[in-house]
């Protein structure tokens, strides 16, 4: 997938100051904006559920960035890039988790390159 301008810069905004993924309510509020999720015949769903409820508190940040990122990835391919660029951004701060985001990211960049 090749990733726009826009897409970057809004994978830039949600890896900074230390944000690792929105709050659940705000996450899941995130993923009713994607259009055509669907249930998989082996149980999963396209794209992967947001990693809230009993996944929460047991999920390392990295994977909850991962998924993130994969929910933005998946907007701009739907064409609702837009819509969730205004959402995230438009969340307050004590509307997201935070935790030493800036440095996982920064990990996970670097074994990717």
């Amino acid at each position: 997938m090749i990733t726009s301008n826009k897409q970057a810069l809004l994978l830039n905004f949600v890896q900074s100051e230390g944000r690792v993924c929105p709050m659940p309510t705000y996450w899941n509020g995130l993923y009713q904006m994607l259009p055509d999720c669907k249930q998989l015949p082996s149980g999963g769903w396209e794209p992967a559920l947001p990693l809230i409820l009993a996944a929460w508190g047991d999920t390392p940040a990295l994977m909850k960035m991962l998924r993130l990122k994969e929910h933005i990835d998946y907007a701009a391919e739907k064409g609702v890039l837009d819509k969730v660029d205004s959402y995230l951004r438009g969340l307050k701060p004590d509307q997201w988790a935070y935790g030493d985001g800036t440095t996982e990211w920064a990990k996970y960049k670097k074994q990717n390159i």
